[in-house]
């Protein structure tokens, strides 16, 4: 078991999140100590990975809280957390296309002025 301190520093989240993504239903069934402390599992940080990793590909918050919910309803729910995930991957898929073309044109750009700068130098270096 671990504290909401391990947990914030293992995942990087802040124990503000953490408690956030808790009653947002993000993250259900997070044990309680005798004293009410958060007592978190390696299910529960399996949990944030995921919710962590959906978050950061371009998952809204909402739509997660919908898979989770799925998910804790149990395997009826398998198809629409597939169909879920299928079309998140597509968007990740599409959105990574986009990057790849404002990357060839930043590279491009790079490599213009690159060349101009090395151009100008030369020309400066024989001027002196």
């Amino acid at each position: 078991m671990y504290t909401i301190q391990d947990v914030s520093e293992k995942t990087g989240l802040t124990a503000h999140t953490l408690r956030y993504y808790e009653k947002e239903g993000l993250l259900t069934g997070v044990e309680r100590s005798q004293g009410g402390f958060r007592q978190y599992s390696d299910e529960d940080l399996e949990r944030l990975g995921l919710i962590c990793c959906l978050k950061n590909t371009g998952m809204s918050l909402h739509e997660i809280a919908r898979f989770v919910a799925l998910t804790n309803e149990g395997e009826q729910t398998l198809r629409e957390r597939v169909e879920m995930l299928r079309e998140h991957r597509e968007s990740v898929i599409a959105r990574m296309a986009e990057m790849q073309r404002y990357l060839d044109k930043v590279t491009w750009k790079l490599n213009f002025f690159s060349g101009k700068l090395k151009e100008y130098e030369e020309r400066k270096g024989s001027a002196s």
